[in-house]
């Protein structure tokens, strides 16, 4: 199993400083559009942008781009074999090529993005940088620079868009915190962000007081009613398409949510990639086959502490539909979740003898004399430190808490949130609320700490899945 990562990786958790509250999520055809009038300059600019990729795979992931035709367009993106990608054409002519080498493949943290233009620089190799976590980036597939006082469309007159290339196909899916443009000014990374001095971790400052020219732009999501909202001053607001306000996301570069891991497997019996991963990999709709299954791990790894999440189950009238967590090995392309020593699954609902009951190491541990229905909520306390785990349906308890094995007896040192579905008749529908929910809830209840917002409050003690908690746990 890839990728489950454990404590603070990738996020900037100390609670002194600077902190980022919001971000947006991007997915399938979501974007921000805006048209600038008589536009800004074309040869100089800055693009900065906190981002988490939930998508790893074939489709372009587009964070900024400005579109006329196939033979006139600028934009900045993932390319189909997960390289940053910037590129500029005019009149069918490739005017600028820059393709890192390196591959972004991690859907578990954010990083940070900046490309700052400027073609009046005498020297070729400065018109275009770029940098990545505040490391300006040196090594290319392709490494075209711009002819000097070169003009792209990006910054002109022409349209825009945020997370959409332009050409009816590619989106960005994941994702973006702090996005800023600046007009006529090429910034280093280090107007953006600085290195922790204790962590070495490259992290958020405060970006309000820069001078923003005509077009440029700072979007921080803070506004759930107007996502667009531009807070740089200069009053450049984009348009919403297909954004909503349960979009606004508290899964930021300085409080990094778990999410469902698109690394591992998801399926088995059947041909894979038919089972889905959406509304920033919080959302998990299961392939439509009989006599196979499928299954969604989360990404932090929990060693220790107390750890509650909620799911809100669609389509329960499917058979067989498991949740609870994982500390084993296998890959979930071998079986679902319940059939290994260190899986623990409530059958929510399936067959007459499964309905309601508690399974570990492919047997019934006991009945818990409760199944499912649709759109409950079904939520988990994880207690790693009296290795126990009890279950809830629309806050009501489940039987008792139920033994666990210490996380230190597991494969992994530890457990992840796991759910499955056998044998469904239909696509039955994960959402997974780790604290970061993809979908409204009536009271937003947030943990002992402050953090999370889900349909019930969690129990005294337990946590939302965030790196400020595990940081907290973990020290």
């Amino acid at each position: 199993m890839p990728l489950i990562l454990p404590g603070n990786v990738g996020s900037a958790t100390a609670d002194a400083g600077f902190n980022i509250d919001n971000s947006c999520r991007f997915d399938d055809d979501a974007k921000l559009t805006r048209t600038f009038g008589s536009g800004g300059s074309v040869v100089k600019w800055t693009w900065s942008s906190w981002f988490k990729v939930s998508y790893i795979g074939g489709n372009e992931q587009v964070f900024f781009s400005s579109f006329t035709d196939t033979s006139n367009f600028s934009y900045i993106k993932i390319n189909g074999n997960n390289k940053l990608e910037f590129r500029a054409k005019t009149s069918g002519s490739t005017i600028l090529r820059y393709t890192l080498t390196r591959r972004f493949r991690d859907p578990s943290a954010f990083m940070h993005l900046v490309v700052a233009l400027d073609t009046t620089d005498g020297t070729a190799g400065d018109r275009i940088k770029i940098w990545i976590n505040g490391v300006r980036e040196t090594v290319f597939d392709a490494s075209t620079a711009p002819a000097e006082d070169a003009v792209t469309l990006m910054n002109s007159a022409a349209a825009h868009a945020i997370g959409y290339a332009g050409d009816g196909t590619d989106y960005f899916q994941g994702y973006m915190s702090q996005v800023c443009f600046v007009d006529n000014v090429q910034y280093d990374a280090d107007q953006f962000g600085e290195f922790d001095s204790d962590s070495g971790i490259w992290k958020p400052i405060d970006v309000s007081g820069l001078t923003f020219g005509a077009t440029s732009f700072f979007l921080d999501f803070a506004d759930s009613g107007d996502l667009g909202d531009d807070e740089s001053g200069e009053g450049n607001d984009w348009t919403e398409v297909n954004i909503a306000a349960t979009d606004s996301a508290t899964d930021t570069p300085t409080n990094n949510f778990a999410t469902i891991n698109p690394l591992v497997p998801s399926q088995g019996g059947f041909t894979p990639g038919s089972a889905t991963y959406t509304e920033g990999n919080t959302l998990f709709t299961t392939a439509n086959a009989s006599s196979s299954y499928s299954r969604a791990n989360s990404t932090f790894l929990l060693t220790a502490g107390k750890w509650y999440t909620e799911i809100k189950y669609v389509n329960a009238g499917s058979i067989y539909g498991l949740i609870g967590i994982t500390g084993s090995n296998a890959t979930t392309t071998a079986a679902y979740l319940g059939v290994y020593a260190y899986d623990y699954a409530w059958y929510g609902n399936g067959g007459p003898s499964e309905d309601g009951n508690f399974y570990n190491n492919n047997g019934i541990v006991r009945t818990l004399g409760s199944g499912t229905v649709n759109n409950d909520i079904l939520g988990m306390a994880i207690d790693l430190d009296n290795n126990t785990i009890q279950y809830y349906r629309n806050n009501t308890a489940v039987g008792s808490a139920n033994a666990i094995a210490a996380p230190s007896a597991t494969d992994f040192g530890g457990y992840v949130v796991s759910a499955s579905e056998w044998s469904n008749s239909t696509n039955a529908v994960f959402n997974f609320n780790f604290g970061n929910p993809p979908y409204a809830n009536s009271s937003s209840a947030a943990d002992g700490n402050g953090f999370g917002a889900f349909e019930y409050a969690p129990p005294s003690g337990f946590l939302a899945i965030c790196t400020k908690n595990l940081s907290k746990v973990n020290s």
